[in-house]
């Protein structure tokens, strides 16, 4: 399955880069299986996207959690948490 995913702000500056596709293997089919596998490819993938720390998550451009259920030619992001002050 072909995916587009899209970094954004410090999640963007952490890894050095802002968008990429990928093509997954057949096992990756949840927003969070993407999360997993990318930090399968090590740093600085697995400290950014590390299970635990705080990030939101969008697919298709709509917030979404670890369950939603990913489509060939989708796009799922990435960005930290909004702060307010």
């Amino acid at each position: 399955m072909n995916i587009e995913l899209r970094f954004f702000a410090g999640i963007r500056e952490s890894l050095g880069t802002a968008s990429e596709s990928v093509a997954l293997p057949e096992h990756v089919q949840t927003v969070g299986d993407v999360r997993v596998y990318l930090r399968e490819r090590g740093s600085p993938w697995k400290e950014v996207l590390a299970e635990g720390r705080a990030l939101r998550m969008a697919f298709n451009q709509e917030m979404t959690d670890v369950t939603q259920r990913i489509a060939e030619g989708s796009e799922v992001a990435f960005f930290p948490p909004v702060t307010g002050g």
